[in-house]
């Protein structure tokens, strides 16, 4: 098994690492792995379900769908996350959580928190409370298991980023539940730094595991997986085109009254769109709704386009901004 410790903490490029290691390493692979400030969502979820849009935009946090499915994680510096790659000869006992979460465990016994356990589907926890969240990708026989591990996240930041109305919206998508959440160091008798933390997995792994070896990515093995972050984990088209279908409903007080955002849309893309309420209108505002079909549900492509239309022309009282709210 080939150990990694992978020292970038860019989300984009991480997750397109554990894409690599998963699909172009034929190894066995254990990794340990940060991110900066990232919601990491499902597969198979609607990613602007999923967050608070106003948070994310106004802390920077970026959005990156990732390989596996469940439900979306929050990642900060504070948190630790763990890739495991695994081949299996005959294609059994793929999927398995608890094969991958018991060395976590172990480590965590060893450090004299006798309560962790594994709970649920995929969960591990200290006294009821989540500390770990973790997802499978299955590829013939081949698995890639992923975790986290909030070890001293900013559980402001946790709750914040994923808080959301799921009145929203209405589709088929996988949605996250929230839980109750701990940070791990919070459980410690005696306080280590992440790091600290991070040496004492690895060390667990190398000797646990027969043939482990630590491994340094190559200049090559930089140069693909950098590649693979430009034309797929970087690019709206994955992290909110690829979203199921979804309706989306939402209403926004403004000055000139409140507005009502009715939305289909499709592969990330507005399809159709009613703008109601009770404000009032000078001109007729049909324009404004079909210049947004076929637009992106991104706020970038929807100003864009809304830039172009007075709106002192059709709305009494309601601004570009009142309208760019009611839409996420």
């Amino acid at each position: 098994m080939l150990c990694i410790k992978h020292y970038s903490t860019d989300p984009y490029f991480n997750i397109a690492t554990d894409e690599y290691i998963f699909k172009h390493i034929k190894e066995d692979c254990f990794m340990l792995w940060r991110n900066d400030n990232a919601i990491i969502i499902g597969k198979h979820q609607n990613a602007n379900a999923e967050i608070n849009a106003d948070y994310v935009k106004e802390k920077g946090i970026k959005v990156v769908r990732r390989l596996s499915g469940g439900g979306a994680v929050y990642h900060d510096l504070g948190n630790l996350n763990f890739s495991f790659t695994r081949t299996s000869e005959d294609g059994h006992d793929m999927v398995d959580f608890r094969r991958y979460t018991k060395p976590i465990l172990e480590v965590l016994q060893n450090l004299g928190v006798k309560n962790a356990k594994f709970e649920g589907r995929n969960d591990l926890t200290i006294d009821g409370r989540k500390f770990s969240g973790n997802a499978e990708h299955v590829f013939k026989n081949k698995v890639l298991h992923h975790g986290t591990l909030l070890f001293s996240s900013e559980m402001r930041d946790v709750s914040g980023a994923l808080k959301v109305n799921p009145l929203k919206y209405k589709d088929r998508a996988v949605k996250s539940v929230p839980k109750r959440v701990t940070n791990i160091n919070d459980h410690l008798d005696e306080k280590i730094s992440l790091d600290e933390f991070t040496d004492k997995i690895m060390e667990h792994i190398l000797e646990s595991y027969d043939n482990a070896r630590m491994y340094e990515f190559t200049d090559e093995d930089l140069a693909a997986i950098e590649k693979i972050k430009e034309e797929k984990y970087s690019q709206w088209e994955w992290n909110f085109g690829y979203s199921p279908d979804y309706n989306f409903k939402q209403g926004v007080k403004s000055d000139g009254g409140l507005i009502e955002m009715n939305m289909n849309v499709s592969k990330g893309t507005i399809k159709d769109v009613k703008i109601q309420g009770d404000f009032f209108h000078l001109r007729d505002i049909d324009p404004i709704e079909r210049a947004l079909e076929g637009i992106r549900h991104d706020e970038k492509a929807i100003r864009d386009v809304l830039s172009q239309f007075n709106f002192e022309e059709y709305f009494k009282g309601v601004s570009e901004d009142d309208l760019v709210a009611a839409m996420f």
